[in-house]
This record gives C-alpha cells, sequence and structure tokens, in this order.
C-alpha cells in the first residue's frame, strides 16, 4: 500500500504555536524530509517526539533526492516535509517535492497551521482584502524593477526579507514613493518580536538608531491599495 506526503506547519518562532494534530503527524510518520535535518531534529527534541530518520529536501535537493522520498512513499512508508518555520510549500523547496509527488499519483496531506503571512497581516490593520504576496525580491539583478511593477498593481505587498538587504529594501521602497505607509514584523512570535507600522522614512530611521534590532528575518507589507 502506497504511503502519504504530509505538508505539516510548524511554528515560526515560538514552539507553543503547535498544532496538536501536527504533532501527532509527526509523531505517526515513518520519515520526515526537512529543509533543515537540524532544525527539524531540534524541533523533534523540543516536542518530546521519538527520534526518526530526518531526510534532507532543501533548495540544493537533486532529482535523485526527490526520486528517493517518493521512493520510500511508494514502499508504503509515509513521510511528513517540514521547512525551516511555518506553512512549507511557501518560498521554501517543498514545493518542488509537492509537485514531483503529485505526478506519481502520491495523495498530499496539508496539516495547516502558523504562517508568517498571515501572522503579519492579522496585525496590520488592513481592511482591505485584496493584496499581492510576491515572497523574497531577487537579491540583485531586477530587484527595483519587479518591486516597481508591484507598486502598480495598486494591491497591498507583500514581502519576505533578509537582515542583509532589508535598509535596501527600505531604501528602494523610498524612492518609488516618498511617505509609503508600511507595516514591519521582525522575528514574529518570538521573544524579541518587534512590529513596526508607520512611513518607511521613520521605520528606516528606527533601524537606524536600533543598530542591534537588525536581527532574523522580516515580513514587511506595503499599504498600496487604492
Amino acid at each position: 500500500m502506497q504511503g502519504k506526503l504530509y505538508i505539516v506547519a510548524t511554528p515560526i518562532g515560538n514552539k507553543d504555536d503547535i498544532t496538536i494534530r501536527a504533532v501527532s503527524t509527526l509523531t505517526e510518520v515513518d520519515i520526515i524530509a526537512a529543509e533543515d535535518t537540524r532544525i527539524a531534529s531540534k524541533l523533534l527534541s523540543l516536542l518530546n517526539i521519538p527520534k526518526k530518520q530526518i531526510v534532507s529536501i532543501n533548495e540544493f535537493a537533486t532529482k535523485e533526492n526527490i526520486d528517493y522520498i517518493i521512493s520510500l512513499i511508494e514502499q508504503g512508508k509515509d513521510i511528513a516535509y517540514v521547512s525551516d518555520a511555518g506553512t512549507p510549500g511557501i518560498s521554501d523547496p517543498g514545493a518542488v517535492l509537492v509537485t514531483a509527488c503529485r505526478e506519481f499519483g502520491i495523495e498530499i496531506v496539508p496539516i495547516p497551521g502558523v504562517s508568517a503571512i498571515s501572522c503579519a497581516m492579522s496585525i496590520a490593520g488592513i481592511r482591505e482584502s485584496s493584496f499581492m504576496f510576491y515572497g523574497f525580491l531577487p537579491h540583485k539583478k531586477g530587484r527595483k524593477k519587479i518591486l516597481s511593477e508591484l507598486f502598480l498593481l495598486e494591491k497591498n505587498i507583500i514581502l519576505y526579507e533578509s537582515v542583509h538587504r532589508f535598509m535596501k529594501l527600505l531604501d528602494d521602497i523610498e524612492n518609488i514613493k516618498e511617505g509609503q505607509e508600511i507595516v514591519v514584523g521582525r522575528e514574529l512570535t518570538k521573544m524579541y518580536e518587534d512590529i513596526k507600522v508607520d512611513t518607511v522614512k521613520d521605520i528606516k530611521k528606527y533601524y537606524q538608531d536600533n543598530i542591534s534590532k537588525l536581527r532574523g528575518e522580516f515580513v514587511v507589507i506595503i499599504r498600496n491599495h487604492k
């Protein structure tokens, strides 16, 4: 009998945000596929889940890696895929695994939970339902062009950004539209969670004056709805 692939959402910071269903699934599956095996192993330990085989499926995963997972499922093994944090398949390698498994007719079961997108939107105070989620902008080439095109959509824009390019992102936003209001969520649900709602100019000054807070990953919501 063929196994199943479970796409399991995990906490983005606070381990208590794990769902009961997610814990049960991670406990019961035969093998876990993970974006980072070390993070997955630590999560199992925190949740008191017995150790089990963890297979790496990261951004460098080859066809052989994917085929190995598929072969295990075809042998009857149930496998759970977890990303580094949050809901898998959004700006992580999970989408590649899901697509490959679907081509082989494998049943894919979502185990919902926390997501940085919904977490940030819930505290943004944005009433409009229309938004555009882009994820990470390119590191260099085409970055400004894509951002300018997103503004033309006249929808609220949600971006992920690393600490290394966050201040550059603020500069780019300000160059496109001076006085733009944004929402910034840093280290959401973690001990040093930091949420700011202000103009891009004032938020840039805040982080310039608080360099120690330039850590972790950022969710940026650009209030661009007309």
